[in-house]
């Protein structure tokens, strides 16, 4: 007797954590230690529940085990199918929209470096074949970034250099933003220092506004990993950035090491007054990193947001640069200005 009311308890227990670890952001708990990291991994969660199904399953062979085992596999099989659902709804790339030709359109590139792994002639040809008018390249340096807009010069397509680094200790440290001079004169506005209000608190974010007060403010975005002693700065660093984008035109791309589950809760839109690229094209469902895991099992961490005056007409997470030696892969998105 005292075995099965034992038996229940742990099903109740772990259908509970199912339910937790499904939507967190039910309970407020999506950025907590822990529960933050297995909802960065929906994909691989889902294998993983489905192998411990199975598992689970086996034992259930045993007729002893048989009532808590299946109630385990019919649990775990549940977490598995929301997940999938959740996932599918998010996309796994969608088709682009049809393109405006009349109006103003922007296409920004993300690609995380990993200190400048990837050679700058690869990312400037990537640059140049996608027609990018913004590039942000967290962990990427001033004399990198300016190797890659002298050959995007080269290839017909100038680009002024912005860049923030908090130390020269480590590559991780800087933060390198291109913009197209067609999109007129820009100037840094974050602190160099870390922390609040003037930055993200561990790895910079370079903000830049149009000098003359036209055109979208962009920010090229890296906040911190949320690893066990990062975890107040981690989330210090999205409370940060949803301010960055209370404005009515902002254009935000980087390495947020997040997913849209940890910003909920931080504004009217996906972050503050930012909507996310890949959730509007149908392809949030698509890992960004690590490289080594394949997109669909992946965490889709990198991102380009921007304001209601925006629409995305298309989002792709390029994983054909998956051996260029960076642990993230490059996102691109195409923006039209609304209306």
């Amino acid at each position: 007797m005292l075995a099965r009311l034992l038996s229940a308890l742990v099903v109740l227990v772990v259908a509970a954590l199912a339910v937790v670890f499904t939507w967190p952001q039910a309970f407020g708990l999506q950025n907590e230690w822990v529960i933050s990291h297995v909802v960065a991994l929906r994909g691989a969660a889902v294998v993983c529940a489905l192998i411990a199904a199975v598992v689970f399953g086996l034992l259930s062979f045993a007729k002893p085990l048989r009532g808590f085992t299946i109630g385990l596999v019919v649990i775990l099989l549940v977490y598995a199918g929301a997940n999938v659902a959740i996932l599918s709804a998010r996309g796994f790339g969608g088709e682009a929209a049809p393109a405006d030709e009349t109006s103003e359109s922007i296409t920004v590139l993300s690609w995380n470096t990993l200190g400048e792994v990837p050679e700058a002639s690869t990312i400037a040809e990537l640059a140049l074949e996608r027609g990018a008018d913004i590039v942000s390249l967290p962990e990427t340096t001033e004399p990198l970034g300016e190797e890659v807009a002298i050959a995007m010069r080269e290839g017909g397509r100038p680009m002024w250099v912005k860049t923030i680094a908090f130390d020269q200790i480590a590559k991780a440290r800087s933060t390198t933003l291109l913009i197209s001079p067609d999109l007129g004169d820009y100037e840094v506005i974050s602190a160099e220092g870390s922390g609040p209000p003037g930055n993200t608190n561990t790895l910079p974010t370079v903000v830049a506004a149009p000098v003359n007060g036209e055109g979208p403010t962009i920010v090229a975005v890296h906040a911190v990993a949320p690893i066990r002693w990062e975890m107040r700065n981690w989330r210090s660093d999205l409370d940060w950035l949803a301010e960055q984008c209370a404005g009515d035109d902002v254009i935000m791309a980087g390495d947020f090491n997040a997913t849209v589950d940890h910003f909920a809760g931080r504004g009217a839109a996906d972050l503050g007054n930012c909507a996310d690229a890949a959730v509007a094209a149908g392809s949030a469902g698509l890992g960004t990193w690590p490289t080594d895991l394949p997109a669909l099992l992946g965490s889709p961490i990198d991102h380009v947001l921007a304001t209601p005056n925006w629409t995305v007409t298309s989002f792709d997470v390029l994983d054909e640069y998956d051996d260029s030696g960076s642990d993230h892969r490059p996102v691109v998105a195409t923006l039209e200005r609304a209306g």
